[in-house]
């Protein structure tokens, strides 16, 4: 059926394969090649996470045209394959949506960096990505997912969670409980600042891992960012905060011995200095202070959903073991720690570096 689909789309020449492509979790992907040997990237997107599609897609359209326009470079961002009718997704009759992307050549995509130079272009990606959209009409686009970064509504369903506590989860969790209430006035400082309108509402990606950066497979430096499903209206500080959780973490996201988990502050500073550094200028000095708190608001937030997951009974996050979702809120509240340990330094490095 793909390679069927795939043919609906305005490709160079006829269609002759149509693989699955890549580890993504939410999203079906295809590598989609013509008897040319043009490459395309085919996805059926996932509506049950996304529900309003045409919106997201209509988010989607908007940014990569914008910063097509900055840079006409193929390479340098994502490219929207149209249908012979102009349309850049597909529906097809039994409710999937679909859509293409030209292929970026010579392109590497890591799940992890290999060396710290890599985490670095990921910082250059990321802020390069802030630069371009600087004047983009953030609120123009759609919240593909409503309230995403809301911490205080994370906060707010973790209580709803603990009312139901449905398997009886409570009552073994009241350390980790007593963690995140502690910190439950200092979480929704962003959302505050937001609202009185300190901090400007940017164009932000919101899952800003390793792997949403395409590498030049020569040369290892940055090209464009990919996985544009959840660019939404928010704040630097969010993407600038969970490149930080995920990437300056010395343990992995499961770890179950939380002593191998803090937040190194070499990594912290290396992505620090390539995200402001790419961002040229276009960050205002209250974004810049806000970009700790966004490193841990944003993970206190995520061990706060993992936590409300684990209360549940884990519906929403895939679980691989008996208390994996628990394991995992307790490394993103050992990883909140170690920063509260390092905050000045934190704040320093970003000074001297803005300086």
């Amino acid at each position: 059926m793909s390679i069927e689909i795939a043919g609906r789309f305005a490709v160079d020449g006829k269609i002759v394969s149509c693989e699955h492509y890549g580890n993504g979790h939410i999203n079906e992907t295809f590598l989609a090649v013509t008897e040319s040997g043009r490459q395309y990237i085919l996805q059926r997107v996932n509506r049950h996470v996304f529900q309003d599609v045409p919106a997201l897609m209509r988010n989607i359209r908007a940014v990569t045209e914008y910063l097509a326009q900055r840079d006409p470079d193929p390479r340098r961002s994502l490219r929207l394959i149209p249908m012979d009718t102009g349309a850049r997704f597909l529906q097809d009759n039994a409710g999937e949506y679909w859509r293409m992307y030209d292929y970026v050549t010579d392109s590497l995509c890591l799940d992890a960096a290999e060396t710290s130079a890599d985490f670095y272009q990921s910082a250059l990606g990321f802020g390069e990505f802030q630069r371009k959209l600087a004047d983009f009409p953030a609120s123009e686009l759609t919240e593909t997912i409503p309230r995403f970064h809301d911490t205080p509504n994370r906060y707010r369903q973790l209580r709803e969670s603990m009312e139901r506590d449905p398997l009886g989860r409570l009552a073994g969790v009241r350390a980790e409980v007593d963690f995140v209430l502690a910190r439950e006035e200092e979480a929704g400082a962003l959302m505050r600042m937001r609202v009185a309108g300190e901090l400007p509402l940017r164009v932000t990606h919101n899952d800003t891992k390793l792997n949403n950066v395409l590498l030049d497979a020569a040369t290892r430096q940055a090209l464009c960012v990919i996985d544009l499903d959840t660019v939404m209206p928010g704040l630097a500080a969010f993407d600038f905060g969970d490149s930080i959780r995920f990437g300056a973490a010395t343990a992995a996201e499961d770890e179950r011995d939380l002593d191998k988990m803090e937040m190194s502050l070499d990594l912290y500073e290396t992505f620090a200095h390539g995200f402001i550094t790419a961002c040229g200028g276009a960050l205002t000095p209250a974004e810049l202070r806000s970009l700790p708190l966004g490193a841990k608001l944003m993970t206190l937030e995520c061990g706060v959903r993992f936590l409300a997951d684990y209360l549940l009974g884990d519906v929403y996050f895939h679980i691989h073991r008996p208390d994996h979702n628990l394991d995992r809120s307790r490394t993103q509240f050992k990883l909140v720690a170690d920063m509260e340990r390092k905050w000045a330094r934190m704040y320093e490095i970003i000074e001297r570096i803005e300086a």
